[in-house]
C-alpha cells in the first residue's frame, strides 16, 4: 500500500506546483506598468468623464467608463446603456 500512495503524492505536488505558479503569475501581471497604464487611463475616464477607445479583439468600443471592477470595466456609450468587458481581453486604450 505504501507503494500506490507515492505517485498520488507525487501527483499533488506536481498540481500544487502548477496552481502557485498560476497564481504568481496572474500576480505578477495584475502589478505590470502595461495593467498600471491602463488602469491610470480608465480611472482618468471615470473622474473626468472623458472618452476612452477600447480595442478588444480587433474591434474597437467607444465609452466613458461607468465602473471598475477588479478584473473588469464597466463602459457606457450612446449605442449601448452597459458594456461589461474583461480587462485580460483589452489589447490597447485611448483616450480622447
Amino acid at each position: 500500500m505504501a507503494h500506490a500512495s507515492q505517485p498520488r503524492k507525487a501527483l499533488k505536488t506536481f498540481l500544487l506546483a502548477i496552481v502557485l505558479t498560476v497564481i504568481n503569475i496572474t500576480a505578477a501581471s495584475a502589478n505590470s506598468p502595461a495593467t498600471q497604464s491602463f488602469r491610470e487611463l480608465l480611472d482618468r475616464s471615470e473622474k473626468e468623464r472623458k472618452g476612452l477607445i477600447f480595442y478588444v479583439k480587433g474591434q474597437s468600443v467607444h465609452g466613458i467608463v461607468g465602473k471598475m471592477g477588479a478584473d473588469t470595466v464597466e463602459v457606457r456609450n450612446q449605442t449601448y446603456g452597459c458594456i461589461i468587458s474583461r480587462l485580460e481581453s483589452t489589447d490597447a486604450v485611448a483616450i480622447n
